[in-house]
């Protein structure tokens, strides 16, 4: 069975527009939060050094559909699983949840790039034991 990630968070504030409801640029902050957490929870970061190369994730693309407006102390699961590990790329797919209903559904691609000082980043083949710790919670392969 695949897993999923759970990320737990309570609209603060500062993340409302003048309506009272979550600004949808914020869904976008959260999706971000949530991907740092995952793999910190794995031992690893979005940079970090593994097997002596520094790696970083940076984003190619995003996107978020909005179901239902969330609102100030609200609280919020956002459940992570990977759509697709591709070669150098790794997409999420996140469901945003107010108790059993979701309320969004978004996705982020992030390519696996090393960082040498002094150089741009130049993305890579994401490395077998990061693939070996992101596959569980692949739920489907294209």
């Amino acid at each position: 069975m695949n897993q999923s990630f759970i990320y737990n968070r309570r609209v603060e504030f500062r993340d409302t527009d003048m309506a009272g409801i979550v600004h949808f640029s914020v869904f976008f902050t959260y999706m971000e939060e949530a991907e740092h957490e995952f793999l910190r929870s794995l031992g690893l970061s979005v940079v970090s050094v593994f097997e002596g190369q520094k790696l970083s994730w940076p984003r190619v693309a995003a996107k978020c559909n909005y179901r239902r407006a969330i609102r100030f102390e609200e609280l919020i699961d956002l459940e992570l699983t990977i759509g697709r590990i591709g070669e150098k790329s790794v997409t999420y797919h996140f469901k945003f949840k107010n108790g059993n209903e979701i309320v969004a559904d978004g996705e982020v691609t992030t390519v696996c790039c090393q960082f040498e000082h002094g150089s741009s980043p130049q993305s890579i083949a994401i490395p077998s034991g990061v693939r070996d710790l992101l596959s569980p919670f692949v739920v489907s392969q294209m």
